[in-house]
């Protein structure tokens, strides 16, 4: 039987506009070898093969300009460059890197053809390369391939190295409005464009983002003072410096209270409804950990919002809602956790996930909060016996519809 073999002879990174598009591109030369006179069908099970790992290539249009496209193709057969194009894009999809753009291209040499590929990381896209050749040679072998490994691997790759889920909102939103994109560091630092109108962001801010505006939002107290200057309705409340002082000031502003870092984010370190001395005083320590100064304040009754405001006009809304577990009267609070409430598909520990998952030894304020209701971590509760776990910082429920439309 003849040997098959794919082999690289050189791979470029086009960083700016190029002669396949004005978006970044991967553009190997591939020497395919003797497989230039074995199509794709012409190689016994290999259609089955590479359908079987890798079904969603079935969404690939190719060509035929239609759902299953792709896979027509492979089954009246095509060649290896065609086919490692097509899983180099797919492996980058299901890494988290979402990519359309590819070309396989024959060059004047016979068996050497230019394989692009769009890039949003250079280096996840040479190892998604990489795991296209060795998934196709796999299936052209009738070798075993590991799959779940390598996508593990991958997306372990795009999590660490790709632009974070803010930023790739936006950039994405710039490439539907055909606006190129640039990164410039290995972090988030965009630049959008070309030339003199090209503009540059950073996570969610942009070279337009006031640094004073920044400053001050990050500073919960200065903010609620300036609002209140304005006649915004504000909580009552103020920073306290010991656990004494805010119990001292829970008992001036009247409990319920509510005691949160005044510069943290993400609802982390935030007790609300505390009512008792113990329970004010262990508060503070758990958002002193979370920020720089503590805030005490009265707590209000309601449900927490966030609203997004772009360019002065409110395009987004969305509300949270606490997180409770019911018990059965065999299984653990922390096992409840697990059970009703971490295996929520939008819970996850990357930025990617609306909501975190609990972990109870990263949560004091949770903890705290279990501890109110009587129980520890290893309680059972009984059956039907509903117990709070958090209190905020739940965000994931659009309201945006429910938005009064002169906002």
């Amino acid at each position: 039987m003849e040997k098959f073999d794919m082999e690289f002879l050189k791979v470029m990174s086009l960083r700016g506009p190029n002669i396949w598009t004005y978006r970044p591109v991967l553009e190997a030369w591939v020497d395919i070898g003797a497989l230039e006179d074995s199509p794709s069908n012409t190689i016994p099970g290999f259609y089955e093969r590479l359908s079987s790992w890798l079904p969603s290539l079935i969404e690939h249009r190719c060509g035929v300009g239609e759902r299953g496209g792709f896979m027509e193709r492979v089954r009246e057969g095509t060649w290896a460059g065609h086919i490692l194009e097509h899983v180099t894009l797919e492996l980058q999809n299901l890494a988290g890197m979402q990519s359309g753009f590819g070309k396989a291209r024959s060059t004047p040499v016979r068996g050497v053809y230019k394989v692009v590929v769009r890039s949003r990381h250079e280096e996840v896209s040479r190892a998604c390369l990489d795991a296209a050749r060795d998934l196709v040679m796999a299936a052209i072998e009738d070798r075993p391939f590991d799959l779940p490994a390598t996508m593990a691997r991958l997306r372990d790759m795009a999590d660490s190295l790709c632009i974070g889920p803010s930023t790739a909102c936006i950039v994405d939103a710039a490439t539907e409005r055909g606006i190129p994109s640039i990164r410039l560091t290995d972090g988030n630092l965009m630049q959008l464009g070309y030339g003199a109108r090209q503009r540059r962001i950073w996570t969610a801010e942009t070279d337009q983002t006031s640094a004073i505006a920044e400053g001050i939002a990050s500073d919960k107290d200065l903010t609620k003072s300036l609002l209140q200057s304005c006649g915004v309705p504000v909580p009552e409340g103020r920073v306290v410096d010991s656990p004494e002082d805010a119990w001292e000031a829970a008992e001036d502003i009247g409990v319920p209270v509510v005691v949160k870092p005044s510069d943290g984010n993400h609802g982390r370190g935030v007790s609300t409804e505390l009512m008792t001395r113990e329970e004010v005083e262990t508060a503070y320590g758990i958002a002193l950990n979370e920020g720089s100064e503590v805030i005490v304040e009265r707590f209000v009754r309601g449900n927490e919002h966030r609203l997004l405001v772009v360019a002065g006009r409110l395009v987004a809304a969305a509300r949270g809602e606490s997180a409770t577990i019911t018990g059965d009267g065999v299984s653990s609070i922390a096992e409840l956790i697990d059970i009703q409430i971490n295996t929520d598909p939008r819970r996850g520990e990357t930025e990617d996930y609306p909501l975190n998952l609990i972990l109870l030894d990263r949560e004091p304020s949770i903890r705290l909060e279990i501890t109110r209701q009587g129980y520890t971590p290893d309680s059972v509760p009984p059956l039907g016996q509903l117990v709070m776990i958090q209190r905020n910082g739940n965000v994931a429920f659009d309201v945006t519809d429910r938005v009064h439309p002169d906002a």
